[in-house]
């Protein structure tokens, strides 16, 4: 299908506005979209890099409407599948899962819940603690200053996702370096397809040497190369796709909400006093710092028919963007949505998607999250920011997950 291009595309007399833009500040949705919505409403045209037209979804029912939607297409292999950047575009073409509409979305994810279920994460809280307390006590022992990314963010995520899917932990700087690659803004469509080329090759050298062992793991992969694959209901290739995107989800996007709520805290040092009174609400405190940070940014779809929202009426064949940032400070769904309420409990934010592509490791992310945040902010109470706040580097929002590159702190 062919779009037109960024010449001559309007909004009546206006020309449209780009999406995605750009945040000013780490912890706060671009300016732009906010002065959308109230100018033209919760669901207004725009323009990705590549000229073509999008409907950008801004408010949280509007959002919620449609994410239950079964005409709203998640399915990646569609030719005229939107983009908003050519590195997401690259990476679009090499995993499945999150970019498959039901039923086939629903035969993958069924074989993943258990991984990921409530239960498996109170199993895995013992070890995301220790690993922690590990990784804090290395910061004290080391001295300031330290990178909350790289000295504790980070190892944990990677910890994890590795216990999770039986990847072993000695290769973690190899993934976690190919993976950046893919979440970069700065790396071009090359780039990012060499970058999952290497994952795809690593990961391959990985299910063949888990298929000639005796006793399977009890990792993920382990499962599924010795059920799944051995019975022939998922192909090598299936089990392959399934660990990059694993990979890639389960570690960069909470290593980028552990560094960027600390930062927040740190800025909103009211809040930060109420989580260190009672680190016992810290699961209270969690979720609000999902919706407030909103770091997934940037959900895409595609129209399979016409559909009307509102006013509006969506084509088939159209592009629809949803702005999580933004849904997550939508004054009709958030009294106050734009101030930090650590107390708010506010679980229906939609920092974790809504409906069938709801994250499958929301649990895992949430424990995560609530172990290193408590962890760093019980042991080092006099935490506090190692360079100006205006020198920490936003990551662009083309890269898909918002954050910074690293966040030094001394105490």
């Amino acid at each position: 299908m062919s779009h037109p291009s960024a010449v001559g595309l309007t909004n009546g007399t206006e020309p449209l506005p780009d999406f995605p833009q750009l945040r000013q500040c780490p912890y706060q949705p671009p300016p732009g979209y906010r002065e959308l919505r109230e100018n033209q409403g919760p669901v207004v045209r725009a323009r990705l890099y590549d000229g073509r037209p999008t409907w950008v979804v801004l408010g949280h029912a509007q959002a919620r409407e449609l994410l239950i939607d079964p005409r709203l297409s998640s399915d990646w292999s569609r030719p005229d599948f939107p983009s908003p950047s050519p590195r997401r575009k690259a990476i679009q073409k090499a995993t499945i899962l999150v970019g498959m509409d039901p039923p086939e979305h629903s035969a993958y994810r069924r074989r993943l819940i258990s991984a990921f279920s409530v239960r498996r994460t109170r199993e895995l809280s013992v070890s995301i603690q220790r690993r922690a307390d590990e990784l804090v006590e290395a910061m004290l022992e080391k001295g300031p200053p330290a990178d909350i990314l790289g000295g504790l963010a980070l190892p944990l995520s990677s910890h994890t996702i590795c216990r999770i899917l039986g990847v072993p932990y000695e290769d973690h700087d190899y993934f976690e370096e190919q993976s950046a690659l893919l979440v970069s803004p700065q790396v071009t469509e090359d780039d990012a397809t060499q970058a999952l080329m290497n994952l795809r090759t690593y990961l391959t050298s990985l299910v063949d040497r888990k298929e000639k062992e005796a006793e399977p793991g009890d990792g993920l992969l382990d499962t599924l190369v010795s059920e799944d694959l051995a019975d022939g209901s998922l192909s090598r290739d299936d089990v392959i796709r399934l660990g990059i995107i694993l990979l890639m989800a389960g570690h960069e996007t909470t290593a980028s909400m552990i560094t960027l709520s600390t930062f927040t805290l740190l800025q909103n040092p009211a809040q930060l006093a109420v989580f260190r009174a009672d680190p016992g609400k810290a699961a209270l405190a969690v979720e609000e710092l999902l919706r407030y940070l909103s770091i997934g940014d940037v959900a895409m779809r595609i129209a399979a028919a016409d559909i009307t929202v509102g006013d509006v009426t969506i084509r088939e064949g159209d592009s629809v963007m949803l702005s999580t940032s933004e849904i997550n400070r939508d004054p009709a769904a958030f009294e106050d949505a734009d101030v930090l309420d650590l107390e708010r409990g506010a679980r229906h934010h939609l920092g974790f998607g809504y409906g069938v592509h709801q994250c499958i490791g929301q649990n895992l992310a949430r424990a995560e999250m609530e172990s290193a945040l408590t962890t760093l902010f019980t042991r080092i109470p006099g935490l506090r920011l190692a360079v100006p706040a205006e020198q920490v580097e936003i990551k662009p929002a083309q890269s898909g997950v918002q954050g910074i590159y690293e966040l030094p702190v001394a105490w």
